[in-house]
């Protein structure tokens, strides 16, 4: 299985560095100077009439990671919201990509009933999906909750995820699932105890990192339960990136940071090679820059596996897949 590992201890030593010094690491000087020693780029055409679907795909790394899979000759499915931002979004992939076949639907992944509607009519459709990317987010300034009454961070980046990576289960047979996460999870705990946020002051940022954080965890609960499939699950984090979710959610942040920030598809790479590269890699890890990362910033307030059971079984309870077994 392909670790990603820097070829010599010298280059070992400098990307731990990198990776724990968070503004070397995460900056455009990851990639700058990564990129001597990370692995292969994915071969031209790899994914020629394959069919992949990257969820909130309208702008940043959603587009980016869409623009990186159609170059590989992917048809590409894209979700977002909004009839209009998809078809601009579908737009400028055509025009950088002429010949790319690019599909749009309008989902809204917090939505857990529609987003079952919407994997069976695509199920329907595709019956093989080589790659489901998990790009949709949000940064709520205030609680909000949605129709069916979930925290809306928690519903767009957890509940929803889980349902439609379940109901298209069948058609990703054999293919890859990427989460779209963040470094923000290094500062957040899982709390089983109270997932929806209801207790305490409500902070947009903290519910963000919250659930970035349960992505990490749920990544392997579904490598162990799509493993039967064949399905590779990866979890991913793009670094900071210059992008609308955090030039508008963190803009002072964005500010001070600027000058280094990475570009769109500089964040996508990651997710974009994990979709694509024909190198076998390990199911239910972490990656950066093209490289397995620590799920922990340093090994304290790490998640027991009483919490991660308990996780799965309220994610799985409250989204009502997969059916338990009676």
């Amino acid at each position: 299985m392909v670790t990603s590992q820097p070829g010599s201890g010298v280059t070992a030593a400098l990307d731990w560095v990198m990776d724990k010094s968070l503004v070397l690491g995460y900056t455009k000087v990851g990639p700058a100077l990564r990129r001597r020693w990370w692995p292969a780029d994915p071969a031209p055409g790899a994914l020629a009439g394959r069919h992949v679907l990257v969820t909130g795909a309208t702008g940043g790394l959603g587009l980016a990671t869409a623009a990186g899979l159609a170059r590989l000759g992917a048809v590409v499915h894209v979700t977002g919201r909004d009839a209009g931002r998809l078809e601009r979004a579908r737009a400028t992939l055509l025009s950088d990509q002429p010949d790319a076949s690019v599909e749009t639907h309008v989902s809204d992944v917090s939505d857990l009933a529609g987003t079952a509607e919407f994997a069976r009519d695509l199920a329907s459709r595709v019956p093989r999906l080589h790659a489901l990317v998990h790009n949709a987010g949000v940064m709520p300034p205030k609680r909000t909750t949605t129709d069916e009454g979930h925290e809306l961070a928690l519903a767009t980046h957890v509940l929803g995820p889980h349902v439609l990576t379940f109901g298209l289960r069948e058609s990703l047979a054999g293919g890859r699932v990427v989460l779209v996460t963040s470094g923000g999870a290094y500062a957040q705990r899982l709390d089983v105890d109270d997932p929806e946020f209801t207790q305490g002051t409500y902070s947009g940022t903290a519910a963000y990192a919250r659930t970035k954080r349960m992505q990490l965890v749920l990544a392997p609960l579904w490598a162990r339960e799509l493993g039967g499939d064949a399905v590779t699950v990866a979890s991913m984090h793009p670094g900071w990136a210059d992008t609308p979710g955090v030039t508008e959610s963190l803009p002072g942040f964005a500010k001070v940071t600027g000058p280094l920030l990475r570009d769109a598809e500089q964040g996508a790479d990651t997710a974009v090679w994990l979709a694509a590269t024909g190198d076998p890699i390990d199911s239910g890890r972490f990656w950066h820059d093209r490289r397995q990362r620590a799920t922990h910033y340093a090994p304290v307030r790490v998640e027991t596996p009483g919490e991660v059971e308990r996780f799965w079984a309220f994610v799985c309870e409250t989204t009502g897949v997969p059916a338990p077994v009676r």
